[in-house]
């Protein structure tokens, strides 16, 4: 699954300004109901200080409208079982319906935590948007997803995904051997732990009026429809 290309992709990401109590969703399983429950406001000071960069910034390009009213932002890891889970069973269709329309935008933030192979994957996608490609390959990692920390996001598969999206590869190669990339990954890490994740995928649709909401894990299409028709019927 390749993202349309007439997507607009900004390489700017806008400034929002979050003032609003967030509200979570609890990750639940196929027994449980969804749970709403308060969490801390935006801090101002502090060893967690919770801003719009929290969210918007150390990540990719914006998929989709740039001036779309809801915003979408993942944090996932290309080894993730879950997170490969999610792309192949939801993001297809949510995005035809939400993010091809207009109605949502898209950010995906980096949360390595499965290996360093998770580590490369990343630096890998951000190599490629150098070239403007960072979407075409991140949508090779996960159709060529095969397992966790079993060699699939090597150094020479990776060169070879660089090949299959036409980037020119020793623009490619110099950015990761110069690990170019690095203080984003490290630092979108950061903004994961800020934010107190433990797990991928992890979303946050922040809405019209900036209100900010959590879903843990890959969920299903419902799950994501239900909350972004309620945020554009306000």
């Amino acid at each position: 699954m390749i993202h349309a290309s007439s997507l607009a992709i900004g390489a700017g990401i806008a400034s929002v300004a979050i003032i609003v109590t967030f509200l979570a969703f609890d990750t639940f399983d196929e027994e449980s109901e969804l749970i709403m429950e308060p969490t801390p406001a935006i801090e101002e000071s502090g060893p967690a200080k919770i801003t719009s960069a929290t969210f918007m910034g150390n990540g990719s390009p914006i998929l989709g409208d740039l001036n779309a009213p809801i915003t979408l932002v993942e944090f996932g890891d290309y080894q993730c079982y879950f997170c490969n889970q999610f792309f192949h069973t939801t993001e297809d269709e949510l995005f035809k319906n939400y993010v091809d329309t207009g109605k949502v935008k898209v950010i995906f933030k980096d949360y390595t935590i499965i290996g360093p192979d998770s580590i490369s994957a990343a630096h890998a996608a951000h190599c490629a948007d150098d070239q403007g490609l960072f979407w075409k390959y991140h949508d090779t990692l996960y159709n060529n997803w095969n397992g966790e920390n079993n060699g699939w996001a090597s150094s020479e598969n990776l060169l070879q995904f660089a090949t299959d999206v036409g980037l020119n590869t020793d623009e490619f190669s110099n950015c990761m051997l110069d690990s170019k990339h690095a203080s984003i990954i490290t630092n979108s890490n950061q903004d994961a732990k800020d934010l107190g994740l433990t797990g991928t995928p992890a979303f946050f649709i922040i809405g019209p009026d900036n209100k900010v909401t959590k879903i843990g894990g890959a969920q299903p299409y419902d799950v994501f429809e239900r909350i972004f028709n309620s945020e554009l019927e306000k």
